[in-house]
């Protein structure tokens, strides 16, 4: 069941469509897809030395994309109408009229900024199974496929954590936003039947294993617009800073608060005298094990031990870091309560967004329909849901 998109594109369609387009040989187009992702843990922990830990999932926006003979670049998407016309030797600037061309454009001129050189112009059309507004990073899909498709079609062979990298510069020299680089980062890296534990800091990784088998990730986005999250971002921030200081302060030779295990925690804590501060180290203190207990879970192939743990993380996130609201926590603690359901947890930043639950293959569409149901009578309004597994990072479609 999938309430957050309208319809299927067939990806096979593409490349013809590309044609009845642009004209031409459809043997001279190539395709590239770039998935969605989901944090399954690690939540408001990345800023505080800590893990997150990501999957790519098995929802893909798809780019087609041809070489021409001029320096004109052209874009037109499946979905959206209207095209976007460029020149290739352009000084890229963003421009709100662009719309969706703005983040292609970012990505290029980062390509230049860093020295690549393009001998022509080239032509794109993309589709998109990644629902728009389901809060699983859809414009950082379109940054990295479009990335990637750009590097390989011209042969710039640009390795996969560069093209994270390229997402993430983009976004803050082209877009203006400050955002980290998990989204990048999964969406370039990952791969089919894993997740990854990354240091957003020093973006060391490792892959663990997450082969599904009966059990589906179910995203749950509360349709709440998050008018709070940046406000309190910067609070909860500020206030994990304070509670470093005063445990440096107390002799605690740490770097970060997630440098701290759970038991030289408790050892420490009682520095901390502010009842809020200790409750928001806490939760980074915790939630770090949890990624790392995470990990340990999969790798046993223990879905029972990772449900549990995204139940601990949602519950930390609520009454340490206090990050949910009504929204979330509906969708989460519905979703606890369900048949056929491990667990479930806010992902992202909170006050709104999204959560995620782990549900037995069999009993998706029941438990969409019962938290549906508790969570319209309690808010007022619909959330949006859909099933997804794990899928493959940025990568050249077989035509």
């Amino acid at each position: 069941m999938d309430t957050l998109t309208s319809s299927y594109y067939d990806p096979e369609n593409l490349a013809p469509d590309f044609v009845r387009l642009y004209g031409g040989d459809a043997r001279d187009v190539q395709v590239f897809s770039s998935p969605a992702r989901i944090n399954i843990i690690g939540e408001h922990i990345d800023y505080n030395g800590g893990m997150v830990f990501p999957a790519a999932i098995n929802r893909y926006l798809y780019v087609a994309i041809r070489k021409r003979a001029d320096s004109r670049i052209v874009y037109n998407d499946v979905r959206f109408p209207g095209t976007f016309e460029f020149d290739i030797n352009d000084d890229f600037a963003f421009d709100k009229k662009n719309d969706y061309a703005n983040y292609l454009n970012g990505i290029l001129s980062q390509m230049k900024a860093r020295g690549y050189e393009f001998d022509c112009g080239f032509e794109i059309l993309m589709a998109s199974n990644v629902p728009a507004g389901g809060g699983i990073s859809s414009s950082s899909a379109l940054e990295c496929g479009f990335a990637y498709a750009v590097s390989e079609t011209f042969g710039f062979s640009i390795d996969r954590v560069e093209i994270a990298k390229l997402g993430q510069m983009s976004e803050h020299n082209f877009m203006g936003v400050n955002c980290g680089i998990m989204d990048q980062f999964i969406i370039a890296v990952g791969k089919k039947d894993t997740a990854i534990k990354l240091n957003c800091a020093t973006l060391e990784y490792e892959y663990a294993p997450l082969r599904m088998g009966d059990w589906r990730f179910v995203v749950m986005n509360t349709n709440k617009q998050r008018r709070l999250a940046d406000s309190k971002y910067n609070e909860r921030r500020s206030q994990c800073e304070e509670a470093l200081r005063i445990l440096q302060d107390s002799g605690a030779g740490i770097s970060a608060l997630c440098d701290l295990t759970p038991a030289q925690w408790e050892e420490r804590k009682d520095a901390i005298t502010d009842q809020t501060l200790l409750r928001r180290a806490r939760h980074c203190v915790y939630e770090n094990q949890r990624v790392k207990d995470a990990v340990s879970a999969l790798n046993k192939n223990d879905f029972a031990e990772l449900g549990r743990l995204l139940n601990a993380s949602h519950k930390s996130l609520k009454e340490d870091y206090e990050v949910t609201g009504i929204e979330l926590d509906t969708l989460a603690e519905t979703a606890q309560k369900q048949d056929g359901c491990l667990g479930a947890r806010m992902t992202g930043a909170g006050f709104g967004g999204c959560a995620i639950a782990l549900v037995h293959k069999d009993r998706v569409e029941p438990f969409i329909s019962s938290v549906q149901s508790a969570y319209t009578a309690t808010v007022g309004y619909n959330a949006g849901f859909f099933e997804c597994e794990s899928g493959d990072g940025v990568s050249r479609v077989t035509l």
